[in-house]
C-alpha cells in the first residue's frame, strides 16, 4: 500500500516509523530538509523536501498512486489544503489533522467529505476522551468503553507493598493473586475474562494455567454491571471515588480534558504558570473549571487549593519528565489516580517502573485512528496501548466472513489474539469458546505481538 505523509513533526515521524515497520510503501513530505534527513537515515522510506501544499511537490510524490494521504503538519489550514489537493490529484483516501473542535461536530463531517477529506483527526480531543475514561475510577489503571459504555476493557494493577508510596496497600485483600485463570474464570461464577497480563515489561496472552502474580497489570473484559465484582476481587474496595481532579498545565489537551472531566467530576482545576495563558483559558475551558496561576510543583499552592482532597492528578504539560515527577509526588501523598502525558516513547518503561498510573501519548492515539483505515475488515475503533506491545480493535462482522463459519474456539486465531466481548443487536455480552459470531456483531479483540493485521483474513 502506498501511503504519503505530509509533515515530519512528532505525529508524522511516528506514523512513518510505524508504517515502515509494517512494510508499507511510505513517502514523507516536509519543507524542512533537516527533519527529513534525520528520519530518512533511520527508516526505509522515501523523503521529499517540498511544501505539502505544492502541486508540483504532490505530483513528484506520485500522489495519484496513493492509497492513503495523511496530512499531519502543525498547521491546520495547510493540512486541509494539501488533503483536498491530494484527493483532486487522485489519492484514494485522505485524512487531515485539525485543532478546531467545531470541525469535529457530526453535522460538519459530511461537509469535509464533500471537500475530499474522508477523515479528520483531532489528537487532543481523542486524548481527552481517553483521559475521561481512565479518570472515572481511582482503582482502574486504564479503561476503554464499547457499546456506549456497556462493554468495558480495563487494566488493574495487582499491587504488593511498595515503600515508595506511603498509603499503598498489599495484596492481602486481593482474591486473584496466586490463582490461575481457570480457577477464577466464568466457570467459577465470575463475570469477566482476563484477556492479557503485562508482566516484567512484556504483555502476554494468558492461558488457563497462567497464574496472576503480584505487580501484574491485568486486563479484564467485562460488562459495566460487573465492575464492583472486579473491584472487590482485586482488593480495591478502599480506593476512593474520584470527585475532584487537578490538571497541571494549561495547553490544548487540558482545555479539551476540562470539558470531558466536568461531566463526571464535581470539581476540575487547572494550574498554569503563564499569566497571559491563564487569562486565555477562562474563555476556553468548561464553566465549572477553576484556573489557578502557578507552578504544578509548588507544594504550598497545591496544599492551599485542596491537594489533599484531590482524588485525581493529571499532568499534561509539554515536559514529560515534569509530568512523570508530578505523578510520583502525588502518589507519595496518597493520590491513587494519576495520569501523565508522556510523548517520548523511550520514557514509557521508566514511567511504568515508577508506577505513575495512566500514560497518555497523543502520537499513538492519532496513529490508532489512522491505522484502522489500513485494515480491510470493517473496523470501528483501534487503540494502540501505551503500556505494551498490544492493540485493541472493534471489528464489525461481515456476512460470510471467516469468523461466522465456526465457533470461536475452532477458528484457529493467531497466537496473541483474544476475543473478549461483543455487542449484538445493541446488547453487550462476553465471548466464550463456544460462541458463534454472526453478521452484524461488533467484536472487541485484544491483540499482542503485532497480530492485528493478521485478523483481516478472518473479518474481511
Amino acid at each position: 500500500m502506498k501511503i504519503i505523509i505530509a509533515g515530519a513533526g512528532a505525529v508524522g515521524t511516528y506514523l512513518a516509523r510505524m508504517l515502515s515497520n509494517d512494510r508499507q510503501d511510505v513517502v514523507l513530505i516536509d519543507a524542512d530538509e533537516n527533519r527529513l534527513a534525520r528520519i530518512g537515515n533511520e527508516l526505509d522510506i522515501m523523503t521529499l523536501v517540498r511544501n505539502p501544499t505544492s502541486l508540483s511537490g504532490l505530483r513528484d510524490a506520485e500522489v495519484h498512486k496513493a492509497n492513503l494521504f495523511i496530512a499531519v503538519t502543525p498547521n491546520e489550514s495547510e493540512n486541509l489544503t494539501c488533503a483536498m489537493l491530494a484527493k483532486q490529484l487522485g489519492a484514494k483516501q485522505t485524512v487531515a489533522r485539525v485543532d478546531n473542535y467545531e470541525y469535529m461536530k457530526p453535522e460538519n463531517l459530511e461537509l469535509f467529505k464533500n471537500m475530499g477529506i474522508e477523515s479528520l483527526i483531532y489528537p487532543e480531543l481523542l486524548a481527552a476522551e481517553d483521559i475521561k475514561a481512565s479518570a472515572r475510577y481511582s482503582w482502574v489503571r486504564q479503561m476503554w468503553e464499547f457499546n456506549n459504555g456497556e462493554l468495558l476493557l480495563l487494566s488493574v494493577k495487582m499491587h504488593d507493598m511498595n515503600p515508595i508510596y506511603e498509603k499503598e496497600i498489599s495484596n492481602k485483600n486481593n482474591q486473584l493473586v496466586g490463582h490461575t485463570l481457570k480457577e477464577i474464570g466464568i466457570a467459577h461464577g465470575h463475570n469477566f475474562h482476563v484477556v492479557a497480563i503485562k508482566r516484567d515489561g512484556e504483555t502476554i496472552s494468558p492461558h488457563g494455567d497462567e497464574k496472576i502474580l503480584p505487580r501484574d497489570l491485568v486486563f479484564f473484559m467485562t460488562l459495566k454491571e460487573n465492575l464492583a465484582e472486579i473491584r472487590h476481587l482485586t482488593g480495591k474496595d478502599d480506593y476512593p471515588a474520584v470527585k475532584n481532579s487537578l490538571l497541571i498545565g494549561g495547553g490544548k489537551l487540558s482545555v479539551r480534558a476540562s470539558w470531558k472531566l466536568a461531566s463526571i467530576h464535581d470539581s476540575v482545576k487547572i494550574i498554569e504558570p503563564d499569566s497571559k495563558r491563564t487569562e486565555e483559558l477562562q474563555s476556553l475551558v468548561s464553566p465549572q473549571t477553576m484556573i489557578l496561576e502557578g507552578e504544578g510543583y509548588d507544594v504550598d499552592l497545591l496544599n492551599d487549593e485542596g491537594y489533599g482532597s484531590t482524588e485525581a492528578l493529571i499532568a499534561l504539560t509539554a515536559n514529560d519528565q515534569q509530568n512523570i515527577l508530578a505523578c510520583v509526588a502525588a502518589r507519595r501523598r496518597g493520590i491513587r489516580k494519576t495520569i501523565a502525558q508522556v510523548e517520548n516513547i523511550d520514557y514509557f518503561d521508566m514511567a511504568n517502573d515508577l508506577d505513575i498510573g495512566t500514560i497518555i501519548n497523543k502520537k499513538m492515539i492519532a496513529a490508532s485512528h489512522i491505522y484502522r483505515m489500513l485494515l480491510k475488515g470493517d473496523v470501528d475503533n483501534v487503540k494502540m496501548l501505551t503500556i505494551g506491545n498490544a492493540d485493541v480493535a472493534e471489528f464489525v462482522v461481515k456476512p460470510d466472513s471467516k469468523v461466522t463459519k465456526k465457533k470461536v474456539m475452532d477458528l484457529c486465531l493467531p497466537y496473541g489474539v483474544n476475543i473478549g466481548g461483543m455487542s449484538r443487536d445493541g446488547k453487550s455480552m462476553l465471548v466464550n469458546g463456544p460462541t458463534q459470531l454472526q453478521a452484524g456483531d461488533k467484536v472487541v479483540v485484544f491483540c499482542t505481538d503485532n497480530t492485528l493485521k493478521k485478523l483481516d483474513k478472518f473479518f474481511k
